[in-house]
């Protein structure tokens, strides 16, 4: 879905960023309107990578877009200790302001806040370092297709040297493209392809010789709506350079690995009211 969070803007969108359909213009209604949405998801993914290790995860948000083009939000997901050491919860913050160039074209430019209380590195016996994000990004979308490009102000979900890295990350930047091709009122198809750029890599391989941990990602579902308010959504997604993210180890445990790329499939029930 690409909504306010297009993250999964929604985000999701967790999922925003791989359910593919169009944000609201909020510039093209008459007053500011409130909107809210809860998901059930198998697996909580974020551009092409498992935020709740392979589980489900609960999510939901809230989005108010005024008539003068101006917009903001929150979204939250439950995630997984294991990529999250002391988290339990993810809280997103963001806003944006846009505008429609005509009928088909639109833009919209914004910030975003990746916030997860509790995580810390030190959970797992590293440096200090929390996991809270904070991009800049910009959309441009046609009809209900979207091209947009996220830029990170602070490090990326806390690489840095101290964890790691040649140096810190920010600069990490993502650039997806995503739309819905409606089949009838009630099906509709949705595509995804994005690529996450690294700032920086590794200061020494991991276990299968990768430094770079940058990548693209793809997704393909099928969306259908129960009725006015609940939408069933199936995705299969691929994320490469499994030499990177194959052997993924848990901060909890680090002989517990799980490749939290590769190719995944998803359902979730949504809701919006």
């Amino acid at each position: 879905m690409l909504n306010m969070r297009m993250h999964h803007i929604v985000a999701t969108v967790g999922l925003a960023a791989i359910l593919g359909t169009t944000p609201a213009r909020a510039d093209d209604t008459q007053a500011t309107a409130v909107t809210g949405n809860v998901e059930l998801t198998s697996d909580y993914i974020f551009r092409g990578l498992t935020q709740s290790w392979g589980k489900p995860a609960v999510q939901g948000g809230a989005d108010l877009a005024a008539a003068n083009g101006f917009a903001a939000g929150v979204w939250g997901s439950s995630i997984s200790e294991h990529s999250y050491p002391g988290g339990a919860v993810e809280l997103d913050l963001y806003g944006s302001y846009g505008r429609s160039i005509n009928a088909d074209w639109s833009w919209r430019a914004g910030l975003y806040g990746y916030f997860y209380p509790g995580a810390n590195f030190d959970h797992a016996g590293l440096p200090a370092r929390a996991l809270n994000t904070g991009e800049a990004n910009l959309a441009l979308s046609w009809k209900q297709w979207a091209l947009k490009y996220s830029y990170a102000l602070t490090d990326y979900f806390g690489a840095d040297r101290e964890e790691g890295y040649r140096g810190n990350s920010k600069g990490t930047s993502y650039l997806m493209l995503e739309g819905a091709i409606p089949l009838d009122p009630k099906w509709s198809l949705t595509l995804h392809l994005g690529y996450t750029f690294y700032s920086t890599g590794l200061a020494a391989p991991n276990a299968d010789g990768a430094r770079d941990p940058s990548y693209a990602d793809i997704g393909v579902g099928a969306k259908y709506a129960i009725n006015a308010h609940w939408t069933l959504l199936g995705v299969v997604t691929h994320a490469t350079n499994d030499r990177f993210y194959r052997h993924t180890a848990s901060f909890q445990d680090a002989a517990d690995t799980l490749n939290v790329g590769g190719t995944n499939g998803l359902v979730m029930l949504q809701g919006s009211f």
